[in-house]
């Protein structure tokens, strides 16, 4: 494995990035419910809360992790992909993007892209690649769509199809017409034949619920977020064809044989996956 060091490369990793161990962190709990160390006595205390109004919540972790497995296979296996510009990273974990992508093609390329200090930290753990292909760490704001694309363009080429991957970030841009002017002019950088791939908390399943966890998160200091209806979910992939089965619940959505979390129940993250016409 070989690292790729080029104009994409993260900033120098520092002691001073580490987050605040006192205060709860989204990634830290999202970590912790996947099963990760990468986290803290707050984290574990804040994410257990949150399990108090919604235990099904690490099934969904789970389905939502899963469902990038598969949605990054189909699009490097079946709809021949091989550049990627994963946005909203998070916490490295098994499976990343380029993990699923180089072992169908080792050629594909790789950005990743977050702006969390904690998650660039860790960002070394992501700048590992095939000799074919390449990764890439950017820091930059998911509300800057034009720097993600000037700093991503060293490593990709967007004269040709990229997937561009937002799992579990569009729920931190609280404005609906914001959300969606930012995936338009995503998808305004790139060819046909591009892909978007999203995940979001919605209220399809335990909504009742889910609005109380939601209220708890944003109450503890962590970055304020809002969950989205099916039909919102479905509003930003209005430039795109979606493809089958459309918008579903993660667990749903082209589920393996294998079942990778037992019996297929509805989950409290929805997703879906479309391609440029």
């Amino acid at each position: 494995m070989t690292a790729v060091a080029d104009d994409a490369s993260p900033k120098p990793l520092s002691p001073l990035d580490v987050v605040d161990s006192t205060v709860s962190h989204s990634a830290r709990i999202w970590n912790y419910w996947l099963g990760g160390k990468d986290n803290y006595d707050v984290d574990r205390r804040v994410g257990d809360e949150i399990l108090a109004y919604v235990p099904e919540l690490v099934r969904s972790a789970r389905a939502d992790r899963h469902f990038l497995t598969r949605a990054v296979h189909y699009l490097a296996a079946e709809a021949g992909v091989r550049q990627f510009l994963d946005i909203g990273t998070g916490l490295p974990t098994v499976d990343n993007t380029h993990e699923v992508a180089q072992r169908v093609a080792p050629e594909s390329r790789i950005v990743y892209v977050d702006n969390d200090p904690l998650v660039l930290t860790h960002a070394h753990a992501l700048l590992t690649s095939t000799a074919e292909g390449a990764t890439a760490y950017i820091d930059a704001d998911v509300r800057d769509p034009e720097a993600i694309v000037r700093a991503a363009a060293g490593t990709l080429d967007f004269d040709r199809p990229v997937a561009i991957t937002m799992l579990g970030i569009l729920n931190f841009v609280l404005d609906d017409d914001q959300a969606r002017d930012i995936v338009h002019r995503l998808l305004d950088s790139v060819p046909a034949g591009s892909h978007l791939v999203v995940s979001h908390p919605t209220t399809e399943v335990d909504g009742e619920a889910m609005t109380g966890a939601v209220d708890y998160w944003n109450s503890q200091g962590t970055a304020p977020m809002r969950l989205r209806t099916r039909d919102e979910l479905a509003r930003l992939f209005d430039r795109v064809t979606l493809v089958e089965p459309g918008v579903v619940s993660c667990s749903r959505w082209r589920p393996r044989e294998d079942a990778e979390l037992g019996r297929i129940v509805d989950v409290t993250h929805f997703c879906g996956v479309g391609v440029k016409p």
